[in-house]
């Protein structure tokens, strides 16, 4: 057996069989669906620490805004080179490279094992890999999810709903950045980029696309609750209206 099905993709395998073993107890009846979306957010919160690592504090976030500010203001006659003072800013964080790096690599991976599982691997040929311990495990499995999507195999439905969500979290992105998007930005993240992941993913299996929506929409999430904690912070770093002392009553 080589290093990557023993030491990665099997442990995958048998946790996601294990989460399908699991929405038995909790559903009717075991739903592979289910269990990718639950699989995808526990890898998902495995990896937060990881982007919180290369995130800023909110000081620090507020700090940055500062400064870009400072930038926008002192460079408002030269677009361009205010926009590379911004990028050199936002590049000061050496943590957040590394962490960005660390997060894609793993999902990489993860997109790799979800293809052999939904291709072969759950269809028999990858069964004997469970572990000795593991629950007993009603076979063929199910996977249809909800009833509807055969995981096995692609879904344009599912593959568009996982085109939408990408151009949705491009628009928040967008939204909540520093630099402000130009034309060229928008047409590109918001368009061209989910039309690509549409042509790309066309032919792979459903499963997989089960996980990306998963994980875009906790990304979508996690963006949302960070930016209202920034801007509460933000809120509060804002110095004080003067009052006026001792008011003189209107005549």
């Amino acid at each position: 057996m080589d290093f990557f099905t023993l030491y990665i993709y099997q442990p995958f395998f048998n946790i996601l069989v294990g989460l399908y073993w699991f929405t038995g107890l909790i559903l009717p009846a075991p739903d592979m669906g289910v269990a990718v979306i639950l699989f995808a957010v526990a890898v998902r919160i495995i990896l937060l620490p990881f982007d919180l690592i290369g995130e800023q504090s909110d000081e620090d976030k507020f700090q940055v805004s500062q400064k870009v500010k400072l930038i926008k203001k002192e460079f408002s006659s030269d677009p361009v080179r205010q926009k590379e003072e911004v990028r050199k800013i936002m590049r000061q964080s050496p943590r957040a490279i590394f962490s960005e790096v660390f997060t894609i690599t793993i999902q990489v991976i993860i997109i790799l094992i979800l293809y052999r599982i939904f291709t072969t691997g759950l269809e028999g040929e990858d069964m004997h890999l469970l572990y000795d311990f593991m629950p007993s495990i009603r076979q063929p499995i199910n996977l249809v999810f909800m009833g509807l999507y055969d995981l096995s195999h692609t879904n344009s439905t599912l593959n568009l709903i996982q085109s939408l969500m990408i151009s949705v979290s491009e628009i928040i992105h967008l939204y909540f950045s520093p630099i402000k998007p130009t034309r060229k930005d928008f047409i590109s993240l918001v368009l061209i980029l989910p039309v690509v992941s549409f042509l790309v993913f066309m032919f792979l299996p459903a499963g997989k696309k089960v996980f990306i929506i998963t994980s875009i929409a906790f990304s979508i999430v996690v963006r949302i609750i960070k930016q209202i904690l920034y801007l509460t912070y933000s809120l509060r770093q804002l110095p004080a209206q003067p009052q006026e002392a001792n008011p003189q009553p209107k005549p």
